[in-house]
């Protein structure tokens, strides 16, 4: 029977016909259709044969599997192949080549990579930092994180709490895309159903903006947020003060923040650093164009995802009240499996 139906595909590829087509006729998956017939242009007939092997799959020694992650998030071209990214077909294919493993199967190298932490992805944009104090910034903003996750224990004068703070905005008062549960149409409409829920196409401003000051205490993982019709300097030293009182004044305490000149102490303006030094607080500054290492970042895009996207305000003070009571969520089920798949796919630091 396995044989009859891999020969079925192969003839009506041969006859010309689409492989979403042969799918539908053969009851399987063109992903499926594909497979054969690159197997029976590679091995002949003999692909039509089932292989079929008895006892359990193989297990791969934890070195074989590190050294095969470690090849499949190379790129091909470090090892003299003309391809820009691997396939399972040619990641397993060299795989074997190189005698990393004897054998080992697409769905077995995907199932592998999977367990292993490793799936196919988009290729993300990168803005390389000029700070000529990058590497001093990130050692000590990783080092508090370190604090923060108990892998090290402060010494004394180090902070005891950190927090990660930015600005979210502007929150704009406009139609946000989104997604949403409705009815399908063609045959599956009802005549008698109501229109779904549209978007606005066209909008004014005419409510001007606001800016939500948020920050993320990363021992007891809980989110702060306080909402301001500006973002000056003012109004971040009044948030980090509210920041300050949530812990006795003998408790040190740091906040994260990116190089924003209102975070920053100048010659012409030095309330920032003034305040920090007579508060018991360290300012830790993440490098130039190096926000992905600030972890409440990773907060602003679950807000996004639960609280704006497909929403449409006719107010400030709706859309804030909004924003604060996804807040309250969010600390009251910061365990939510969902909401940590958003931040951890998120989360770069």
């Amino acid at each position: 029977m396995v044989t009859w139906r891999r020969a079925q595909m192969v003839l009506l590829s041969a006859q010309g016909m689409p492989v979403a087509k042969i799918a539908e006729v053969t009851f399987t998956s063109a992903d499926r259709v594909r497979d054969v017939i690159h197997n029976f242009n590679t091995d002949g007939f003999d692909s039509l044969y089932p292989k079929y092997k008895g006892g359990r799959p193989r297990t791969f020694t934890l070195p074989e599997r590190r050294e095969i992650k470690k090849i499949a998030k190379s790129k091909p071209a470090e090892h003299d192949l003309p391809f820009s990214t691997w396939s399972l077909t040619k990641l397993a294919d060299f795989l074997v080549a190189e005698g990393v493993v004897d054998d080992i199967s697409h769905e077995g190298l995907r199932i592998l990579l999977r367990e292993e932490g490793v799936s196919f992805q988009h290729l993300k944009t990168w803005k390389t930092s000029k700070d000529p104090d990058y590497a001093a910034k990130k050692a000590r903003v990783e080092h508090l994180y370190a604090i923060a996750d108990a892998e090290v224990i402060p010494e004394e004068g180090e902070p005891e709490v950190v927090f990660c703070m930015d600005e979210f905005g502007p929150l704009n008062l406009m139609p946000h895309p989104g997604w949403q549960w409705a009815e399908r149409g063609g045959k599956y409409k009802d005549p008698d159903r109501e229109p779904r829920r549209r978007r606005r196409a066209t909008y004014n401003r005419y409510g001007g903006v606001r800016h939500l000051f948020a920050a993320l205490d990363l021992a007891k993982d809980k989110l702060y947020g306080h909402i301001k019709p500006v973002k000056k300097r003012t109004q971040f030293l009044e948030f980090c003060r509210y920041l300050r009182s949530l812990y006795p004044p003998q408790v040190r305490i740091a906040i994260v923040c990116d190089n924003f000149s209102p975070h920053l102490t100048t010659k012409k303006c030095q309330r920032v650093g003034t305040w920090a030094a007579a508060n018991n607080v360290e300012i830790a500054y993440t490098p130039t164009n190096s926000s992905w290492l600030n972890r409440i970042e990773a907060q602003f895009t679950a807000l996004r995802y639960f609280t704006l996207d497909g929403t449409d305000h006719a107010s400030h003070k709706e859309q804030g009240g909004m924003i604060r009571r996804y807040i309250i969520w969010r600390n009251r089920h910061a365990d939510d499996q969902r909401l940590r798949a958003v931040v951890g796919r998120a989360n770069a630091a």
